[in-house]
């Protein structure tokens, strides 16, 4: 079992290196704003499987729930809503803009974390 948590906590550095690179010196129309989305939801699974490497079955599909929700905080301005426009890493952290195609990088991150958990469970 430490095995796994070592190997999920690697993937999760290399992802995390991954994102604060993307957002921090790419600004494109693609990497940006897809791959980095599909990429969070993949880190967010990485980073429970640290935690709990064998005991949710059904990791991905509650970070894509979760990830669900907070697209829809999105599409309600939760931040405004909540009077926390001022507050630089709320708003960036929960973000400020709806889009559809942020729910499918989404799924297909968690779809790349589900085959990741079987590739990890097999070894």
């Amino acid at each position: 079992m430490k095995n796994k948590r070592l190997i999920y906590l690697l993937i999760f550095c290399g992802l995390l290196v991954t994102e604060i690179v993307i957002a921090l010196f790419v600004n494109d129309a693609f990497v940006r704003p897809y791959v980095g989305d599909m990429l969070v939801t993949l880190l967010l699974c990485c980073l429970c499987r640290v935690i709990l490497p064998d005991k949710v079955r059904l990791l991905p599909v509650y970070v894509f729930v979760f990830a669900a929700y907070v697209e829809i905080g999105q599409y309600f301005d939760l931040v405004a809503l909540l009077g926390l426009t001022d507050n630089k890493i709320i708003s960036i952290a929960l973000g400020r803009t709806f889009s559809w195609m942020d729910l499918v990088c989404y799924a297909v991150g968690c779809v790349a974390a589900y085959f990741l958990d079987r590739l990890i469970q097999k070894t």
